[in-house]
């Protein structure tokens, strides 16, 4: 059979509310979603051994290939789907590692898009969702890479229609544990931080029709809960996002995820590009993506 390819599309909360500390211990989260045009390249060649080669010029950091979410997400189907087909991933790495944007679950979630084509499978197949949901908390809105409301612990998700919005990204090449960054925000299991109420008068966010202004505005209102913790964990961070504030025409700066990537949202691709190579003359060790989001 042909060889397969899918592109793992970087992950960004443009948002990130947390709600509390759930007494499994896991965190209840709110999260506008977006999805960058960068992304790592991952190919099936359809045979009988299941394998991962990764090639790129950020392989070497995504360590044992052993541990990789495709190899995870691709196993946990098998038990799911008897007699599945498979096959050797080639992974061509380009995104930051541990780095705030869901690479990892971005490249979980194509393997996933990859075998259910190659199994003849849907992608709302019960199967494909729980394993989704098993590989981790990302991959499930990984899994149609579109703007979207993300809550819960990453299960819930309702589709947002976004407008594009050009962006620059930057990250410092410094990993940032996701499990430090929560540990440094220190909530205990059970611990809310917001009540009925709140839960009740959450912003409402703009409809489809809203333009990159309104969206703008929105964000703006809103924060990213994590951004304080993982400058304590990286002080880095906060250097990427005066950077990114000092450029001309940044609307909005702020982090993704848990870190340590970070974004700026601007009024037009060319003053993202502008921005993007003030920045790397700057700071030419970064990595520096200058696109757009939607």
């Amino acid at each position: 059979m042909p060889m397969l390819t899918d592109e793992a599309r970087a992950k960004v909360n443009l948002s990130l509310r947390v709600n509390g500390r759930r007494t499994d211990g896991y965190h209840d989260l709110e999260s506008v979603v977006a999805f960058a045009d960068c992304a790592d390249r991952l190919t099936l060649t359809p045979g009988p051994d299941l394998e991962l080669k990764m090639s790129g010029p950020l392989a070497q950091a995504c360590g044992e290939t052993s541990d990789n979410l495709v190899l995870k997400a691709a196993r946990l189907l098998a038990e799911r789907v008897p007699g599945m087909k498979a096959g050797s991933f080639t992974l061509d790495k380009v995104l930051p590692v541990a780095a705030g944007i869901g690479g990892g679950s971005a490249d979980a979630a194509a393997a996933l898009r990859l075998l259910a084509k190659l199994n003849g499978l849907a992608l709302d197949d019960p199967r494909i969702v729980e394993v989704a949901q098993l590989t981790g908390a990302d991959v499930p809105v990984c899994v149609n890479s579109r703007g979207c409301i993300m809550t819960g612990v990453g299960e819930a998700l309702q589709s947002l229609g976004l407008p594009k919005m050009p962006c620059v990204m930057v990250n410092p090449g410094v990993p940032v544990a996701t499990r430090d960054v929560f540990n440094a925000l220190g909530l205990r299991n059970g611990e809310l931080l917001v009540g009925v109420t709140d839960v009740l008068l959450r912003d409402r966010w703009p409809d489809d029709k809203a333009s990159l202004e309104e969206w703008v505005e929105a964000l703006a209102a809103n924060s990213n809960d994590l951004e304080a913790p993982a400058m304590r964990v990286q002080p880095v961070i906060g250097e990427v996002i005066a950077a990114l504030n000092a450029t001309n025409g940044a609307w909005l700066a702020r982090m993704s995820g848990s870190g340590a990537t970070c974004f700026a949202i601007y009024e037009n691709t060319a003053e993202a590009g502008r921005a993007a190579e003030q920045i790397r003359r700057d700071h030419p060790g970064w990595w520096v993506h200058a696109g757009t989001l939607s």
